[in-house]
Formats: structure tokens, C-alpha cells, sequence
């Protein structure tokens, strides 16, 4: 029986773990939390759940020793390590995060060794560079070049659940998502190289419809302009973006919560504070007076404006206690956000991806336009959409490493045919479907 390890058992892991079991792999699970491993098993005979410290590094070596692949679901900044031990035993890994510069340093030592790394093989990134490739290579093959070329990645709450003012709910640690909201950017928007520090980030918003279910808000995501090369586009291209979706006012509240200082990572006393004490003494205002009304004459805004009635609604005007001696204010802003943005029981996630091509064919100098959209749900008392959208195609790659079919090697994304065709493939066999349209223009 071929056999897989999986580091982590966090938010995203199930539907990937199940996959596995549910094709007779035998799955090795580690967490630093045994009680989440187990029941993400669930008993099952070909299910070993397993208490792993990363700093146990005979323990590791052992474990990657004994294994067919290795998947890690930890954190980016653990993957070159155990890529290193991965190599040291000649074991291929796959991630769903971005390839890092530790990560890609190590592509000639992998091909050497006849190991496929392979990485960002998630949701975004993943079925994003998936979807995109596709329909990338038909135009080519149908004679045409791509000259603009967008897309938008969001995980919202669905509609019948979004019932609070931010139109959003976290389904993976809220750290993460605050850290994101630091990172600047870079695209191409109609041949003009556009460069957004990461304090304006949220001011470079746009509104982007998609049929059937509305608007939504567009800020860009992170350095667009690598995947020019990545995506094998040619000098033609004139706009490359790639953007993350969000409700409507997520952009302005971000913005003012920036900079207020809510974003600082630096971590500051906080003993015996309530949230209002310790928000007025980052602001440096008296405390115990109009809290909102500094807060909006300090921002230059509207006290009735949505970015402070949100600070009033998640509780950092009020006497809630902080809860800490010390800590930044980015970690208690992202305290407070999991506590008021949380999925209840029976409640859904949504995901949203959205590609806008337009395509130049030099027969007859006609012009196309090429939209794929992918909606996605959560179940029924079941798997969030993110977490299957995320895991699922690792659990396929898995399979197909283990079936041969995968002939790259070194660090790869899942931008080859031999990848995307059969993961796109089975996951539209299970609901996870890419919706495509083509429309003529005249210019």
C-alpha cells in the first residue's frame, strides 16, 4: 500500500485526508494537536494520526524516511526544510503555497535527484494558475495572442449567511489574512507598469461584477507581473492583474484601520487595558472622552462612516478587556475579528474565481473576449469551500505523483497539461467547476 505523509492538521486538511483514504492510500497525519488529527481519521484502518514537534528533527527524518510523498500543510516558511529532508531521502512533496526564493534554490538539486516539488497546487494559488493555463494554451493553439488578462480570487461568506457589516468571515487563521493586507504590488493596466506600496493598498480598489452574483470589491494581490513569464505570455500582453475579491466596504475599513495603526505589528503593554484604553493610547489621544469622535477626527472622516461603525461593532471603542500583558495591534485586531467573524454551525463560505481574458487572432484581426468563473459553496454540515477547494487538488496531485503521471520535475506549479487537465478534470467531477464563455468584440 502506497503511503502518504501529511505535516498539519489545520482548517483546510480533511477533504484532503478523506480523498486519500477514501482511494486506499495509507495516510500518516501529524499535528501538534493529536485530538485534530484523530478526528480528522476518523477511525479509519488505513489512518494514523500522530503528535509531530518539528523540532524533532530523527522523528521527521523517520517519518519522511517511511513514506511514498510527503504533503505540508504548515505554514511556507517550514517548506524548505522539509523539502531539505524530503531530498535527503529522496521523497517527493507537495504544498499549496507560493514558491518561495528557499524553495525555488533548491530546483536543481531536485531535478538531480528525479524529485517533483510540487507547489502552489491549492486554491489561489492553485486552481487559479490551473484555470488560467487552460484557457491560456487553447487560445495560442487557436492562433490567438492574450493582450489583457485579469483575475480574482476571493473566499467570502455565502450570501444567506453574511450577516455582519464586514461581508466576511475568516475560514483560515486571521493572522494571515491581516499580514496580506500589509503586502505591496505590482501589475500592468494597458501598458503602464503600476507599482502600490503596501500602506495604499485598499486605495487601489476596484468594482468587479460577476453574473449572478454581483459586485464585489478588487484590490490588487501581491507581484502580477511575474506571471507573465510563469504563464508563458508573450511581449503582446499589454494588461496582467491578478486581484482579491472581498465585499463591498472591505477596502475603506481596511484602509482606516491601517492607519490607525491596527496593521502595526509591533507588540505594546497592554495589562489590565480595555480595548478603548489601549486603542487611545496607540492613537496617543486621552481616554476616557468621545473615543469615535477622535478616532474620526484623527482619520479626517465621517463619524457615522462605515470604517467606524465597524470598529464600534467588533468592540475596540468599548471596555472589553484586551486580554493580554503585552501584544501587537495586529494580533488583538485579529483576536477580536475571530471572534465576531466566525462561521456558525450550519453556516456557508463561499469562494469566487474569476479570470477575464481578451484574445487577439490574426486571421481577420478579430478580437475575443474569454470569462471563467468558479463559485463554490460550502456543504451542508459538511467541508467549507475553501477547505475543498484547497486540498482537494493536492489530494489529487498526490494520486497522480503516486500513478507516474506527472513527468516535471524540480520545484514546479501546476501550469503543464500533464497537471491542470486531470485536476481541473476531477474536480469538476465533484462539483469544483470551472465555468467558461466566449463573446466576440470589435476592437
Amino acid at each position: 500500500m502506497q503511503k502518504v505523509l501529511v505535516l498539519g492538521a489545520g482548517r483546510v486538511a480533511h477533504p484532503l485526508i478523506r480523498n486519500l483514504l477514501d482511494h486506499g492510500l495509507d495516510v500518516t497525519v501529524t499535528s501538534l494537536d493529536l485530538e485534530a488529527a484523530t478526528q480528522m481519521i476518523a477511525g479509519h484502518p488505513h489512518g494514523h494520526p500522530l503528535f509531530l514537534d518539528l523540532d524533532d528533527d530523527e522523528q521527521l527524518s523517520g517519518l519522511v524516511a517511511a513514506t511514498d510523498v510527503v504533503v505540508s500543510l504548515l505554514p511556507y516558511n517550514f517548506h524548505p526544510r522539509i523539502a531539505g529532508v524530503c531530498l535527503e531521502h529522496g521523497r517527493h512533496l507537495v504544498t499549496a503555497s507560493y514558491v518561495s526564493d528557499e524553495m525555488a534554490a533548491l530546483d536543481a538539486e531536485a531535478r538531480a535527484k528525479d524529485l517533483l516539488f510540487l507547489n502552489e497546487i491549492g486554491l489561489d494559488p492553485g486552481i487559479d494558475h490551473m484555470s488560467a493555463m487552460k484557457i491560456i494554451d487553447e487560445i495560442k493553439a487557436g492562433g490567438g495572442r492574450i493582450i489583457h488578462f485579469r483575475s480574482y480570487c476571493g473566499g467570502l461568506v455565502a450570501p444567506e449567511d453574511n450577516d455582519n457589516p464586514f461581508g466576511y468571515k475568516f475560514s483560515w487563521a486571521p493572522r494571515g489574512v491581516l499580514m496580506a493586507s500589509l503586502n505591496p504590488a505590482s501589475y500592468r493596466k494597458d501598458g503602464h507598469l503600476v507599482d502600490v506600496p503596501g500602506q495604499d493598498l485598499f486605495r487601489d480598489m476596484h468594482l468587479v461584477r460577476v453574473r449572478g452574483w454581483g459586485d464585489f470589491e478588487a484590490y490588487p494581490n501581491r507581484d502580477s507581473l511575474q506571471y507573465q513569464q510563469i504563464y508563458g505570455l508573450g511581449a503582446e500582453l499589454q494588461t496582467i492583474f491578478r486581484g482579491t475579491l472581498r465585499s463591498v466596504g472591505w477596502c475603506d475599513t481596511m484602509h482606516n484601520f491601517r492607519r490607525l495603526g491596527l496593521l502595526d505589528r509591533e507588540p505594546r503593554p497592554a495589562k489590565g487595558l480595555t480595548c478603548a484604553e489601549y486603542l487611545a493610547g496607540l492613537l496617543d489621544v486621552p481616554a476616557g472622552g468621545d473615543l469615535r469622535r477622535a478616532v474620526a477626527t484623527k482619520l479626517g472622516i465621517a463619524a457615522e462612516s462605515l470604517p467606524l461603525c465597524n470598529l464600534e461593532w467588533l468592540g475596540l471603542i468599548s471596555d472589553r478587556p484586551v486580554g493580554h500583558e503585552e501584544v501587537s495591534p495586529l494580533d488583538l485586531l485579529g483576536d477580536i475579528m475571530l471572534e465576531k467573524l466566525v462561521y456558525g454551525p450550519h453556516e456557508k463560505d463561499m469562494v469566487v474565481l474569476y479570470h477575464v481574458f481578451k484574445a487577439r487572432f490574426e486571421d481577420g484581426d478579430r478580437y475575443e473576449r474569454t470569462t471563467s468563473t468558479l463559485v463554490a459553496c460550502g456543504e451542508d454540515d459538511g467541508d467549507s469551500a475553501m477547505s475543498r477547494t484547497v486540498s482537494l487538488p493536492v489530494a489529487i496531485a498526490v494520486r497522480l505523483i503516486l500513478a507516474g503521471r506527472i513527468p516535471q520535475r524540480g520545484v514546479v506549479r501546476p501550469v503543464h497539461p500533464e497537471i491542470y487537465n486531470p485536476v481541473l478534470a476531477e474536480l469538476s467531477e465533484l462539483g469544483i467547476d470551472c465555468k467558461e464563455e466566449t463573446t466576440p468584440l470589435k476592437t
